[in-house]
């Protein structure tokens, strides 16, 4: 899919909004619904919310119980949302991506190809080379050292559509604590593990990470403008 046709034929900026602190994930999900109500009654214009979670673990529709490790360890949320068991929890940037699909070419396949193509533009910012594997949604990066190579996930996606609105979105680790995964098979992967920026041995912070985040959207999806976030976060 072109990329000129995940981008609104009127380039109306997305609104583009930033939580500070720890959002509740069940408020958010609320936002969430409620925004893709209103922007497939054409009452509200796009918009990709950026947060950070409390430690959290997420069970998409594709989630199997096995795959849940240690469920006493974070609380579990069950979402609509495709995929399988995800993490989420401080140092991990989500982006809830609420995109009018009916103006971006109807092609969910297409989206995802773009929100990855997003996430490994970021990356590219920071010199980590990152790309999408076949039959493995997400975006990866390739490690390797004396006798020894594999390949770990640094940022996942797993979104929703409803009447063409596209909802949930994508995480990028930026500086989580990676011990907190291990309570679940990430996205049911079992051969691959997963990674961050910082232990990759870049010192991005956050703003950093959204600033490149930033950019990257454009060149993908169109141009932004900031807006306030649905819901703000506690300290």
């Amino acid at each position: 899919m072109p990329e000129s046709s995940l981008r609104r034929p009127d380039e109306h900026p997305v609104e583009w909004a930033v939580s500070t602190g720890y959002v509740d994930y069940q408020a958010a999900v609320e936002a969430m619904e409620a925004r893709v109500a209103a922007i497939a009654a054409g009452e509200a214009g796009e918009l990709v919310w950026l947060l950070e979670h409390p430690p959290l673990y997420t069970a998409g529709v594709s989630a199997r119980d096995e795959d849940l490790l240690a469920p006493d360890r974070f609380p579990v949320h069950q979402t609509g949302r495709g995929g399988q068991f995800t993490y989420h929890g401080p140092g991990q940037r989500v982006a809830y991506v609420m995109l009018d699909l009916n103006r971006r070419g109807k092609d969910v396949r297409g989206f995802v190809r773009g929100l990855e193509d997003w996430i490994i533009g970021a990356l590219d910012r920071f010199g980590v080379q990152a790309g999408m594997r076949e039959g493995r949604v997400g975006v990866w990066v390739e490690r390797k050292g004396a006798g020894w190579s594999r390949e770990d996930k640094i940022a996942a996606i797993g979104v929703k559509v409803r009447r063409w609105v596209s909802f949930h979105g994508i995480s990028l680790n930026v500086e989580p604590d990676l011990d907190h995964f291990g309570g679940i098979v990430p996205c049911g992967i079992t051969e691959h593990g997963v990674t961050s920026l910082v232990d990759l041995g870049v010192l991005a912070t956050m703003d950093e990470a959204d600033d490149a985040l930033k950019t990257s959207f454009q060149r993908v999806f169109g141009s932004v403008q900031p807006a306030e976030p649905p819901v703000r976060g506690a300290p």
